[in-house]
């Protein structure tokens, strides 16, 4: 990962573990904590697979009594090199385009792939939801009644995560904050030009920057290590 995130203990801890030394239950506390976000990765991967999906990230957030176990999913690589194709030809077909077509043709025009597009449905979402759901109650993954299943699209400014994710969105703009400064700046805003062993390459020279400029007709890499959080950063 080239951010940090908060961790959280997705089960209930049995009264055994309540006692002895603070140290000791805190890593029993993250054992358990890690072997949960684990089962439940794998759980969501195998539904999202019998549905043609894949699962782009698993959240659990919030306190004892409200809990959130959020679920971002997309179309596998196949579905979206179909979406993608059939969007392609409408854009070819020489009718007026609408309201859809408009905003695809936008992001084209922005550096982002149609097939990189996660091309989940509200019926995509409401599906997984549903099968998904059961599995957890089923298995017991998460304390019953103690969370609130949310399923959605990672969305247009979704979240870069990992190597694959920049290599994927590679030529695509994006929005980066570092954890440092880089340049005397933290944040940066620009188009993903190259994805190098240790980190990435931006170039500022089309984007706006803070504060409403243009960018100076440069370039600058950021470590992966001194990624804070990353997006892409379509102009809507």
């Amino acid at each position: 990962m080239s951010g940090r995130k908060p961790t959280f203990l997705l089960v209930r801890k049995p009264r055994s573990l309540r006692s002895g030394p603070v140290a000791k239950q805190i890593h029993l506390e993250a054992a358990i904590m890690a072997l949960s976000i684990e089962q439940i990765r794998r759980t969501a991967d195998r539904v999202a697979s019998s549905q043609g999906l894949d699962v782009v990230e698993v959240e659990y957030l919030g306190g004892s009594k409200q809990r959130v176990l959020r679920v971002f999913i997309e179309q596998n690589s196949e579905q979206r090199a179909r979406r993608a194709e059939a969007a392609t030809a409408r854009r070819g077909d020489g009718a007026e385009a609408d309201e859809e077509q408009s905003l695809l043709e936008h992001l084209v025009s922005e550096g982002i792939a149609l097939d990189q597009l996660a091309w989940v449905t509200h019926e995509d979402c409401e599906r997984f939801s549903r099968d998904f759901g059961t599995v957890i109650d089923v298995e017991e993954l998460v304390p019953a009644n103690d969370y609130t299943l949310e399923v959605s699209s990672p969305g247009l400014d979704r979240k870069l995560a990992t190597r694959a994710d920049y290599e994927r969105f590679q030529a695509s703009p994006v929005k980066v904050r570092t954890f440092t400064p880089v340049a005397g700046n933290r944040h940066w805003l620009g188009k993903l030009t190259e994805v190098r062993p240790e980190g990435i390459v931006l170039d500022m020279t089309a984007k706006k920057q803070k504060g409403g400029k243009k960018g100076p007709g440069q370039t600058v890499e950021i470590a992966f290590a001194n990624i804070e959080k990353a997006n892409l950063a379509p102009e809507i």
